[in-house]
């Protein structure tokens, strides 16, 4: 059934791979089945096989990179798997230790997608790199969006991932709606542009 599906709709092993990855992308909640003590890991971004990730556990915030293997993530003795990007089953191993749970991906508030909308330009703190990150609509997690990286312009479907945007290897991201990060690929290294919005076009009759 799934080689149907893939056939019909011609995914690409390429992006069939980063369709499984961006499912990881997001806050899973949930609780040890031994313990019952609540745990977190958040799923920042994803870059080729290194996943940025915040864990959350006995009271305490580890950050750090994690490996990406398919649709999992091991961060040091802790591996988060899913396959629909619902759910999760999580495992950490401790020596012998072993500790099981499931979590489950915190739903991103509308207010966060609507924080996206607008025209992102970067600052001049970077020579020679400039990029500009337009997220012209939003409708459930796809957005209409446009970009500029050093006076190229590409335009297409992003998905919209808690308070950020992917389109392609392209990500913006802001907390405040105000202030945010463009990353984007060139050549072999992955570049970080600080970016805000312009606000002076979001009410133009």
């Amino acid at each position: 059934m799934i080689a149907a599906v893939q056939s019909a709709n011609q995914i690409s092993p390429a992006s069939e791979r980063a369709y499984h990855q961006s499912n990881l992308i997001g806050d899973w909640n949930g609780t040890w089945s031994k313990t019952h003590q609540p745990v977190e890991f958040k799923v920042l971004n994803i870059r080729g096989n290194k996943a940025q990730v915040e864990y959350t556990h006995n009271g305490r915030t580890e950050r750090g990179y994690g490996t990406v293997n398919g649709s999992a993530i091991t961060y040091g003795n802790v591996t988060i798997a899913t396959r629909d990007g619902k759910n999760a089953a999580m495992q950490s191993l401790v020596g012998k230790m072993e500790m099981t749970g499931v979590l489950s991906k915190s739903a991103a508030p509308a207010a966060d997608q609507n924080k996206l909308v607008g025209i992102w330009n970067s600052d001049a703190s970077t020579p020679g790199q400039s990029a500009s990150f337009q997220v012209r609509a939003i409708s459930g997690r796809d957005a209409q969006v446009t970009y500029t990286v050093n006076g190229q312009t590409q335009q297409g479907i992003g998905t919209v991932y808690g308070n950020a945007v992917m389109f392609g290897k392209m990500q913006v991201s802001s907390d405040d709606g105000l202030n945010g990060k463009v990353i984007y690929p060139v050549g072999s290294q992955t570049l970080s542009l600080s970016v805000k919005k312009n606000i002076a076009v979001d009410k133009v009759a």
